[in-house]
């Protein structure tokens, strides 16, 4: 994986996949194969599914060229609240945008270093 600071500011963890080289062949299966590590993750919670490909075209936005689909996993690993600034931090997303041979997975990296590490261990589960 390789981590990036977007906009001068946001610690971003990034990975490209052939479709070639993973074990599934769009951003629905990588919907689903999310959706299945939160639910057997001891602390995650499942929020929600954000259709952002959809939301962006129905506005008239741009779209990169060559992206088929964009979604973000909503989820959340908060099993304590020790402050109030914790929830700025909080819940936690996963990007997939999907190009006909990858799939690009982005998310921020999280305030607890082990739950980043579980997060580059679910996306590098997609691997063949």
């Amino acid at each position: 994986m390789k981590k990036s600071v977007f906009m001068e500011k946001y610690p971003v963890y990034s990975l490209e996949l052939l479709k070639s080289e993973i074990t599934i062949s769009s951003a629905k299966e990588a919907l689903e194969y999310f959706k299945e590590k939160i639910k057997n993750h001891p602390i995650a919670e499942f929020i929600a599914v954000f259709d952002h490909y959809s939301h962006t075209k129905k506005l008239g936005g741009e779209i990169m060229d060559g992206l088929l689909d964009a979604k973000n996993i909503i989820f959340c690993f908060g099993q304590a609240i020790p402050n109030t600034k914790i929830l700025a931090a909080r819940p936690r997303s996963i990007g997939i945008c999907e190009f006909e041979d990858k799939i690009v997975i982005d998310f921020m990296e999280p305030p607890r270093e082990e739950l980043q590490k579980v997060m580059q261990e679910w996306v590098k589960g997609l691997l063949k």
